[in-house]
């Protein structure tokens, strides 16, 4: 059986549940290799199973690495678990209420993250995946050639996920962020039908395999403005040098956060420092004040500090981080865009 359902298992057996559902279309390719296109109930126990729909069965037996049945009704799969002994059922936390009251009246049950413990730890080829998503990004970011770039926000945004696409991308990781000017200091700015204005922000990333890549780079042009880029690039790369086995994510997040305060800018750093990311763009843990996770070799995290100036501009840079004996970044493509 799969090292990861073995674990679950496990985890399950000391809170005493019998049973674990999945619905997260990420959470099930995770445990058996197929991505559902519409739903599907993965049930993690001794015999673990997938209830597929009708229009999934061939999609789901050419890949699931475990036992699919075709979904009939709720009635039908709760009976059936009845009749396998399940009686205690653990739930992904993100379950839709719709989904859990179709539960509730039979089974004793209770919110997990045995899954998300699981897929905190990248495998070798999990990362190998993220380096090529990486790779095809900044190799497309790099064509761009955005320096000497006179589309607009939109055309530029949409220019990157096409090389993306051509570069061996499925898609894109996320919506891309091509912003520039004052709408900079918007962290999730929406590309504009407009020129490039100064400074320029650019978020992007893909997915190759079902793996995710990130980063960010700002291109500024005033002495103001890198000034401001100089203390963010600072703080993105003390964080990363602090990373190591056995650091807390919250204490990465304060090597980060303590930089861009000692500059006086500590409230306009308005979001954590990094996020996990893998088959989903953001994952758990993250380098955020809350989050107390000791970090491990396997992790794969973010770190993309900034500074953002209401009405003026914004800067953030960021970068991926694999955890091994430090933090080693991912890809190769300079800070600085020259």
């Amino acid at each position: 059986m799969d090292l990861h359902v073995n674990n679950i298992l496990n985890d399950m057996q000391k809170d005493d549940f019998n049973a674990y559902l999945l619905t997260g279309f990420t959470n099930v390719e995770y445990i058996s290799g197929y991505r559902p296109t519409s739903f599907a109930f993965c049930i993690i126990k001794e015999n673990p199973v997938i209830y597929a729909s009708g229009m999934d069965m061939e999609l789901a037996k050419n890949n699931s690495s475990i036992e699919v049945k075709e979904y009939e009704s709720y009635d039908v799969m709760i009976r059936e678990l009845k009749e396998d002994g399940i009686e205690s059922l653990a739930i992904e936390p993100a379950l839709p209420y719709s989904t859990y009251a179709r539960f509730k009246d039979d089974f004793e049950i209770g919110s997990k993250t045995y899954i998300d413990k699981q897929r905190m730890i990248k495998t070798p080829r999990e990362i190998e995946r993220i380096a090529r998503a990486t790779e095809i990004a900044q190799k497309s970011f790099i064509q761009l050639d955005i320096l000497n770039n006179d589309g607009t926000e939109k055309e530029i945004a949409f220019d990157l996920l096409r090389l993306m696409l051509e570069n061996g991308a499925s898609k894109e990781s996320f919506d891309t962020i091509v912003t520039s000017g004052a709408n900079s200091s918007l962290p999730h700015a929406i590309p504009e039908a407009k020129k490039l204005a100064e400074p320029v922000l650019i978020d992007w990333g893909c997915i190759f395999e079902g793996y995710c890549s990130d980063n960010t780079r700002t291109m500024v042009y005033t002495e103001r403005q890198q000034e401001i880029w100089d203390i963010v690039a600072e703080a993105h790369d003390e964080a990363i040098k602090a990373i190591r086995p056995g650091m807390k994510c919250c204490e990465i997040d304060k090597v980060a956060r303590d930089i861009i305060s000692d500059y006086g800018y500590e409230d306009r750093f308005i979001h954590s420092t990094g996020h996990s990311l893998g088959l989903d763009i953001h994952e758990t843990p993250g380098f955020s004040a809350r989050d107390e996770t000791v970090l491990e070799k396997g992790m794969v995290i973010t770190v993309e500090p900034g500074i953002y100036l209401e009405g003026e501009f914004g800067v953030r840079l960021e970068d991926t981080v694999a955890v091994s004996k430090r933090g080693n970044v991912i890809g190769n493509l300079p800070l600085d865009i020259a």
